[in-house]
């Protein structure tokens, strides 16, 4: 059965055209690549957290969803609380070799900065 949901369609003005069909826009999922072609990049940043230090690591290229499952887990590993989000994982706290470690057993590779 199709699903002719009218919220899916609220940008849509009228067409008078009988022979019209709506479609629906395909959106664009990022395939991830495997662990050992990524290469991660882990950083201390001070900027703009008055004073506090996190653990930043970018460069991810995957889904949300699978940046929240290694964000999860850097986070357990490491007993702290953080966020991910827009591909980049922080860690509050300086976690920088532990979070190597883990992404190097993990299979990525890593740069230290």
């Amino acid at each position: 059965m199709k699903n002719n949901d009218w919220k899916d369609r609220l940008n849509i003005v009228f067409s008078t055209n009988p022979d019209f069909k709506f479609e629906e826009e395909q959106e664009n999922v990022e395939e991830k690549l495997p662990n050992n072609k990524q290469t991660l990049r882990i950083e201390l940043d001070k900027r703009n957290r008055k004073g506090k230090s996190v653990t930043l690591v970018t460069g991810y290229v995957g889904s949300d969803d699978d940046l929240a499952v290694l964000a999860k887990k850097l986070k357990v590993q490491c007993g702290s609380g953080g966020s991910s989000r827009c591909g980049e994982i922080l860690i509050q706290g300086d976690f920088r070799q532990k979070i190597n470690e883990i992404l190097l057993k993990d299979g990525y590779k890593t740069k230290v900065i």
